[in-house]
Parts: C-alpha cells; structure tokens; sequence
C-alpha cells in the first residue's frame, strides 16, 4: 500500500487528489467580488426608478385621461389628447419656435467651442486663469443672466439697441419680432454654454496622441492642416456628443425664454406665442389651463423626439468608432 492510499479518503480512488472544502471565508469572500458592484450601483437605480422613472411612466398614464386639476374621477379617452396635439397649431408653432431657437444657438455654439478649445489648447500664458474664466458663465445664476440679457434687448433703452442707432441703423424690436426674439435666447444660451463646451472639446484635443501631430508636421502639414486632417476627425465622437447634449438642452429650453418675455406674469413666450417654445407651451398647459393629461401629452411626445435623437446619437457614434480616423498611407 503506497503513502497515497493511505491519506485517500474513504470512497475515492487511489491516487487522486481532491480539492479541499471551501471555507466560509472563501465563500464570502467570492460572493463579495460577484454582488457587490451591484450593491454599488443599485443607490443609483433606486433613485432613478423614484425620481425619475416612477414619474415618467404616470405621466404617460396621466396622458390618457381628461385630467383637469383637482378632478377626483378623471375620464379616461385614450390617445385623444395625442390626436388634438398633432392637430393644435399652437403646438406646431412652439416646436418651430424650439427648433429655430436651438439652430441659431447649437451651430454657432459648436463652431466657437472648437475655436476656443484650440486657442485654449495653445500655449498661452495663465491658461488655467483663461480656462477657469470662460467658464464663469455656466456659473452665474441663470435668473440673473435672464434678467441682464432681457435690459440688454429692451425695445427702448436697451444697450444693443443703442449700439445699432449709434451705428445707423434702426432699433430692433426684439422681443415682439419672431425672428428677433430667437437671436436674442440664441444668444443668451451660447454665452452661458459656449464655454463649457469648449472645455469638452479640449479635454479629447488634449487626449489626442502627439506622435500623429508630430508625424504631421514631418510630412510637412501646417497648422491648419493638421487641424483639419488630424485633430477634426479625431474630434468626431466628441462633438456628437456636444452637439447632441445641446440638441436636448434645446429641446428643453425654458427659462430663457421666460424670463425673456417683457409682460409682467407671463409665460407664454410672447404676445402672440412669437417664442414660445415647447416646455412653455407644457407649462401653460399644466398651471395656467390646468389641463394636466393634455399637458403630459406634451411631455410625452418631447420625450420621444428627445429618445429618437438619442438613437440616432447612438448609431452614428457606433459607425464613426468602427471607422479609422486618420487613414493610413
């Protein structure tokens, strides 16, 4: 009988080794490593199934109803407040109103954050000092810039209307023209989100690996046409990103126009709804009509639009990722 046989355990085999038993220890130990990034993310999901799932999901069971304020037994119509939105025009001139306002601020907006970052990206002296200041106005209160920036557009003593009578030419009206009233919260929102955005951009520039600017500027590129051909197309998630971020913020847009709007306790975005965007028209349907299943309505559908920019988001991010950036010679 060999030394094998003698320490095998009853019932097994000569000369098979068994794995010894795991401990408590052990098994506590494995069941920590596969539980607890859950544990870890659940505070997350809990919170967002209260405060923001829960929501959602009753205000699309609220969107059913003939809901006015203080209704005990709302009366249930199904997709009827849906088919009298499609049909409002009052609805269809906020969504042009949205639209525009956010095409006069995202376009500008992304070009002159590409700008800066590059600037920004240069050696300058104090660049943490230029960094930090361009930020300052996502800081700032956003009552407060609403309220500068309405004086600064008024119709008759505003200060850019000042500059343009200075220079020749006629005043401007800006809060009862339509197009006029769009410049003015386009201008608003790039000169709080401009900066931030910039800074994004510079965070990827700066991720950017220095050998292909350096192989560049052997090949004999210049400046603009490393820009160009190296920085830009390595920029392209980045600025998907950036551009659909804005894309939602404009989606979304409502105090700016709000406190845009001159006629005391108003929230209709102007006498004749010039701009008046969505998430106004929203507001004016739930706390001035009290029409609450209308209102969720509304919601409802700028949550769709909002999801379907986000899919197109992700699509074209995906193929962008699978294709090279920079082709190889």
């Amino acid at each position: 009988m060999t030394v094998l046989d003698k320490v095998a355990p009853e019932g097994s085999k000569a000369g098979e080794r068994t794995s010894p038993r795991p401990t408590f220890r052990h098994k506590l130990s494995r069941w920590d490593v596969k539980v607890s990034p859950y544990l870890y993310v659940a505070p997350f999901f809990i919170v967002f199934g209260i405060v923001g799932l829960f929501p959602l999901l009753y205000t699309a069971y609220v969107s059913l109803f003939k809901w006015k304020a203080g209704d005990d037994d709302p009366d249930f119509i199904g997709l009827d407040n849906f088919k009298e939105l499609f049909a409002d025009s009052q609805f269809w001139n906020a969504l042009t109103n949205t639209v525009s306002i956010f095409l006069l601020s995202s376009v500008p907006q992304l070009i002159i954050a590409v700008l800066l970052a590059a600037l920004l990206g240069a050696r300058l002296r104090g660049a943490t000092g230029w960094r930090v200041g361009i930020l300052l106005p996502y800081a700032a209160s956003l009552v407060a810039i609403g309220i500068i920036f309405a004086n600064l557009f008024g119709p008759k003593y505003g200060l850019i209307n000042g500059v343009l009578q200075t220079i020749g030419l006629d005043p401007v009206d800006w809060q009862a023209s339509r197009f006029g009233s769009h410049v003015a919260i386009a201008i608003m929102v790039n000169w709080r989100w401009t900066g931030y955005n910039a800074l994004i951009v510079l965070a990827a520039m700066q991720a950017i690996p220095k050998e292909l600017h350096e192989a560049a500027l052997i090949d004999g590129a210049g400046t603009w046409r490393r820009f160009t051909a190296v920085t830009l197309p390595l920029l392209k998630p980045t600025l998907i990103f950036v551009t659909i971020t804005s894309t939602i913020g404009g989606l979304q847009i409502f105090t700016e126009p709000k406190l845009f709007d001159a006629l005391p306790g108003s929230n209709n975005g102007g006498s004749t709804n010039q701009f008046q965007t969505v998430t106004l028209y929203l507001y004016q349907s739930a706390f001035e009509n009290y029409n609450l299943g209308y209102a969720s309505a509304i919601a409802w559908v700028l949550f769709l639009i909002i999801v379907l920019i986000a899919l197109v988001n992700f699509f074209l991010t995906g193929r962008l990722a699978r294709t090279p950036a920079v082709k190889k010679k």
